[in-house]
């Protein structure tokens, strides 16, 4: 057997594997071109025989990396950008340069992006955005970013419940239960929810915080119908024509994020419905135009930007024993989207 250390080349891993020498700097490296079932073997006989690629090692081990990898879901949602703002800032107080990934809310895409930023020996990898209600979707990623922090790669997340690293967690549920707690006491009931798919723990958060309001009100929130698509504004479209269609007697709709709220706007809108007059919108976030549209729009405010160098400030100090949380509390901002509940009998 071969022993691991500085003399244990790649090749003895391949050999071992029993696959090519490309196979394996290209399963190491997370490149596309080789099978899941064929990387896995090879990682496994890596860390098995204690190989680990010299220039890689050495880069962690001395923090002397000048690159932060983020991870994002979508880079033209404003949420994402103003936090890559807010990253982007401490990064430049640091003389750090930022590389921003895209995983579409994909985690296999999501999971490549992490291999490939590891392969590329950044010192600092940061993710942002919802994690998934199913530990084991993250299982492969929390996997990874261990190894990745084991040999001294710094690790900061935002917004995810299960990959046992430092994270700075978005009120998502008290933000929830303020919305909720805004329509319920301008008489609405007939509320409809425009949701995003694919069991993203943000959803579940926020959806938890709307019915925890609606309970405190004798309601319940498997009595309002929660319409799920894309977490965008093509999404929040899709959801209010739906919405329109199936529910026509509601009078308020809570998007779960501003993007999609400003679908449903626009949706209402093609449709010449009075906003708020008809119908009252809410949305999540607060992003920058959300002041400025018409109506302008009622919405929880975070703190993007804050959380962008909160998320860099954890990576960026010594790993602790245990992972720390940072809250980002939240302000309800009510603008002109809302308005009381329109009677019953009003056309």
């Amino acid at each position: 057997m071969p022993k691991p250390g500085p003399r244990l080349r790649l090749v003895d891993v391949a050999e071992r594997a029993g696959v090519s020498l490309a196979t394996a700097s290209r399963a190491l490296a997370g490149r596309e071109g080789v099978s899941e079932e064929v990387a896995n073997r090879v990682r496994l006989v890596s860390q098995e025989l204690g190989y680990v690629a010299n220039p890689y090692a050495r880069t962690l081990a001395g923090g002397a990396s000048s690159t932060v990898g983020l991870v994002v879901h979508q880079v033209d949602d404003p949420y994402f950008s103003e936090i890559a703002g807010g990253v982007i800032q401490v990064a430049g107080e640091q003389g750090l340069l930022v590389q921003i990934c895209h995983s579409g809310r994909d985690p296999d895409h999501e999971l490549r992006q992490l291999r490939h930023l590891i392969a590329q020996r950044v010192g600092i990898i940061l993710i942002a955005g919802s994690g998934y209600a199913d530990p084991r979707v993250e299982a492969q990623a929390r996997h990874e970013l261990s190894a990745y922090q084991s040999l001294g790669g710094r690790v900061a997340v935002i917004g995810r419940h299960f990959l046992g690293v430092d994270a700075v967690l978005p009120d998502n549920t008290a933000g929830g239960r303020a919305l909720g707690e805004h329509l319920l006491g301008l008489g609405h009931r007939r509320i409809a929810i425009a949701a995003a798919t694919g069991g993203l723990t943000t959803v579940l958060d926020r959806l938890a915080g709307v019915a925890d309001a609606l309970r405190r009100h004798g309601l319940a929130i498997e009595d309002l119908p929660v319409v799920r698509a894309d977490f965008t504004r093509d999404g929040g479209q899709i959801a209010a024509e739906q919405i329109l269609r199936e529910h026509p007697d509601t009078t308020a709709i809570i998007a779960l994020n501003d993007s999609m709220a400003i679908g449903v706007l626009s949706t209402l809108r093609a449709h010449r419905i009075g906003v708020p007059d008809r119908i009252s919108v809410v949305g999540f976030n607060d992003v920058s135009v959300a002041a400025d549209l018409a109506p302008s729009l009622t919405t929880i405010r975070l703190p993007m930007t804050d959380m962008g160098r909160m998320v860099l400030d954890l990576a960026l100090k010594p790993r602790s024993k245990r992972p720390r949380r940072r809250s980002t509390g939240h302000n309800l901002v009510v603008r002109d989207s809302t308005g009381p509940a329109r009677p019953a009998s009003a056309p």
